[in-house]
């Protein structure tokens, strides 16, 4: 794992004191839907973009659906967030990725970790950038799920939840999932 460039002290993230182009700073959620199977090209359809860096936070289930050798951007997930941290004056990982980050996008949301941001739940790497998110910058998120789950009624009022937090969402599309069922999910 590639270490988080932490800013200089009074320098804003994003800011170098160098002449330097400035980058664009995209970070990108990845949760345990199948769909995260679609990280490697959604990562390489991103960095075609000039200007952006981009840098992905991931789930312990979302693992399991990608090859973390397929990724050629830094990947954070919960270990690197204990390890940076070893007393008080060191820095705070998920606090470091907000700071970091002009735009989040979360692509897949997975309904688990909806129902979680939409109350207010942060026991992740994920979930603790976003419970810190500045909501003065765009968060955008793509939910991707099974149709039944889509379906329920606690979906709605989760992703309206999200919404009335300032969030984006990205609709979802119908495919066939790998279980055989037509459903709603983000990545096409």
């Amino acid at each position: 794992m590639e270490p988080i460039s932490l800013p200089e002290p009074g320098i804003p993230a994003g800011n170098s004191s160098s002449g330097a182009q400035e980058k664009f700073h995209v970070l990108l959620g990845v949760t345990g839907s199948v769909a995260a199977l679609k990280l490697p090209l959604l990562v390489a359809e991103l960095l075609k973009i000039p200007g952006l860096e981009v840098k992905v936070v991931t789930t312990e289930r979302a693992k399991h659906f990608y090859n973390a050798q397929e990724i050629p951007v830094t990947l954070y997930g919960d270990e690197e967030e204990w390890q940076l941290w070893k007393g008080r004056s060191d820095p705070v990982l998920h606090i470091e990725l907000r700071r970091w980050a002009d735009l989040m996008v979360v692509a897949p949301l997975d309904a688990n970790t909806l129902a979680k941001v939409a109350n207010g739940i942060c026991d992740n790497l994920l979930t603790c950038v976003i419970r810190a998110w500045d909501l003065s910058k765009p968060l955008l998120f793509c939910p991707a799920m099974n149709t039944a789950m889509w379906e329920h009624p606690i979906t709605a009022h989760h992703v309206e939840q999200l919404k009335a937090f300032g969030y984006t969402e990205i609709p979802c599309v119908v495919k066939k999932l790998v279980c055989g069922d037509e459903a709603l999910r983000a990545l096409s």
